[in-house]
């Protein structure tokens, strides 16, 4: 057997394999001499049956197509092995079985090409000369305070109102029904979910629809009032989202929050500590906690944002569809923790449009691990066997006993181990640059608006041109 190879494009190898003439021959009567002694004729001994028989009752093709099956399989496992290829995934050979079937020939040289995925070569820049700019997050004192505020707010009692309107901060019993504006004119139907009755509505910011408590402000008991009310373009009901409507509101009651005191007793009401003291100590080390964590996560995304751009690799496809299936799995479970149940929602017609939709996420990010491993493989970075058998033990334990490939958690948890680990070897010899929060965001819109601006002009000049011409 002759085999040749050759690199293709996406991460492939394709190897040019040549089977000799006896081989070919040999595949076919070994099927044969199979079929001759598994298959059952009437009228022959089971292994008894004479070959021109066999053949006239089975065909010729269908030998053909099992001889040519198996030889095709056994030659490329072989060429793979003896050229010491660490395939992923398939293979697909060329031409195709049909074709291939039309010009097998038993004890004739036969030649056809397997390609298959291989691992990517990594290429990569000077990581350790990287500087990255950041943003940090700061702890903020007052983070504490509105905590307490909002736990107040919700432990509050509710003292009716009299003598005065309603203003921000009050709770407000209403009745209301809505009705779409179309054209200049108020439709006659109430929208769908837009009436109630002795409906409790808190004045706050973000509790309501913000024309609609802006309109009940200064309102007296037992007023009636038409609001206008403008949906915002990203509202949760599309059908709503960037419409205008008329709430007719009438108000009833007037309440007004009696905060407790904020001392020990609230603090013992509101949590597990028995003194406000201890909770605001925990709420302190939380919001810390908080801050370092969202700084840490804005550098290691800066880090591997900047590490992308001075990496070269072309991923292979089998490892692109292992990436899209993972997002896609991760995307289900966090739509699954809302309370959605997905198994309904998702269907084979959704799939291709899903998978579509995941795969320019599901490239960037195995770009990234493809890059993190080449400085792990460079560095001589690997996870602690340790400490990958206590952190399988402690998801198998959040698991609960479910059925569980090992062999893939572990494979898993080693991966993430070691780039938790890279991405820390990167933190210290990488210049880090931290900014303060929001900077790069603006920055970022900034940049962006910039593009679409200049897109918008050269659209606009190639449309005077056309018209000139």
């Amino acid at each position: 057997m002759k085999v040749s190879q050759e690199k293709s494009p996406k991460s492939q190898v394709t190897l040019t394999i040549e089977i000799p003439a006896d081989k070919s021959k040999q595949a076919y009567e070994k099927v044969v001499k199979n079929l001759a002694q598994t298959v059952r004729i009437p009228g022959f001994r089971k292994g008894k049956v004479p070959r021109p028989i066999l053949l006239q009752r089975l065909g010729p093709e269908r030998i053909r197509a099992e001889a040519l099956e198996n030889l095709v399989q056994d030659t490329v496992m072989q060429a793979v092995k003896d050229q010491e290829i660490d395939a992923l995934g398939n293979y697909k050979i060329e031409p195709g079985i049909e074709e291939l079937l039309n010009r097998y020939k038993p004890g004739e040289v036969l030649t056809f090409a397997a390609s298959m995925d291989v691992p990517p070569e990594v290429e990569i820049g000077d990581y350790q000369a990287l500087h990255v700019k950041a943003e940090e997050t700061l702890y903020d004192p007052a983070q504490v305070d509105r905590f307490l505020a909002e736990q107040q707010s919700k432990v509050a009692t509710l003292v009716p109102v009299e003598g005065r309107a309603a203003q921000r901060g009050d709770v407000v019993v209403v009745n209301y029904s809505g009705r779409l504006i179309v054209d200049g004119e108020v439709s006659t139907e109430v929208i769908t979910g837009a009436e109630a009755t002795d409906f409790q509505l808190e004045l706050e910011p973000d509790k309501f629809l913000e024309d609609l408590i802006a309109g009940i402000e200064a309102m007296n008991p037992e007023e009636e009032k038409d609001i206008v009310v403008s949906f915002p373009e990203d509202y949760a009901r599309e059908d709503l989202a960037g419409q205008q409507a008329q709430f007719a509101v009438k108000l009833l009651e007037i309440k007004e929050k009696e905060l407790p005191e904020l001392d020990d007793d609230f603090a013992d009401e509101v949590s597990r500590f028995e003194t406000l003291a201890e909770l605001r100590a925990d709420l302190e080390a939380q919001y810390q906690k908080q801050a370092e964590n969202a700084t840490n996560a804005s550098i290691e995304g800066a880090i591997a944002a900047e590490l992308l751009k001075i990496t070269t690799v072309d991923p292979p496809e089998t490892l692109i569809q292992q990436e899209v299936d993972m997002t896609i799995r991760q995307t289900v479970a966090e739509m699954e923790q809302y309370g959605l149940d997905m198994k309904t929602i998702l269907n084979a017609d959704m799939m291709p449009t899903l998978r579509e939709n995941a795969r320019p996420e599901a490239i960037e990010r195995l770009k990234t691990t493809l890059a993190l491993e080449e400085v792990a493989r460079r560095e001589a970075i690997a996870a602690d066997p340790e400490a990958v058998e206590t952190k399988m033990k402690g998801i198998l334990e959040q698991l609960g006993g479910q059925n569980i490939d090992r062999d893939r958690l572990r494979e898993f948890v080693t991966k993430e181990l070691v780039e938790n680990q890279v991405l820390a070897w990167l933190r210290e010899n990488v210049t880090v640059e931290l900014v303060p929060k929001g900077t790069l965001t603006a920055a970022a819109d900034e940049k962006s608006a910039e593009a679409m601006a200049a897109t918008a002009t050269e659209a606009e000049v190639e449309e005077t041109s056309t018209e000139e011409e």
